[in-house]
């Protein structure tokens, strides 16, 4: 979760770790509520030190509710970003490297091919096989629709 990210820019660097243990039963909370209470919970113990950490939380909850809706195999795949973070990274390094392009077709171009590179390297997401697994309980019809497309 980005919040996660956000909070930690507020962190000094030796207790980075704890603050992160701390919120970690916030996004791992099975229901919205339980996550309330662990957001209290959070709160009454880092709190008066973090003040920045627990009005960010406080200012989008409207934002991280949304996210209990989903079964627990979801909500992994969903907080575990790091697949779509390392492809953001390489193409970046791939853009950053050439410096400018003759056109954008060009631009495109190393794009593409760069994903090509990067595609046989991938494996599956963590947790991928169970979210799917909900996906299919949740929006069956939609993902055999894009299957056949």
């Amino acid at each position: 979760m980005h919040l996660v990210r956000a909070s930690l820019n507020y962190v000094n660097w030796k207790e980075r770790k704890q603050v992160a243990a701390a919120l970690k039963p916030i996004y791992r909370a099975a229901t919205a509520l339980e996550a309330e209470m662990n957001l209290d919970s959070f709160i009454s113990t880092w709190g008066v030190k973090y003040k920045a950490i627990g009005k960010l939380w406080k200012e989008n909850w409207e934002r991280v509710i949304p996210f209990y809706a989903f079964p627990e195999e979801v909500r992994k795949v969903i907080y575990t970003t790091n697949a779509v973070e390392a492809l953001n990274r390489g193409l970046r390094k791939i853009i950053k490297s050439r410096g400018s392009f003759p056109s954008e077709e060009a631009a495109m171009k190393l794009l593409y091919l760069a994903l090509q590179n990067m595609s046989q390297k991938w494996e599956t997401v963590q947790h991928w096989r169970e979210a799917l697994n909900q996906f299919e309980i949740l929006w069956g019809e939609r993902i055999r629709a894009a299957r056949t497309q």
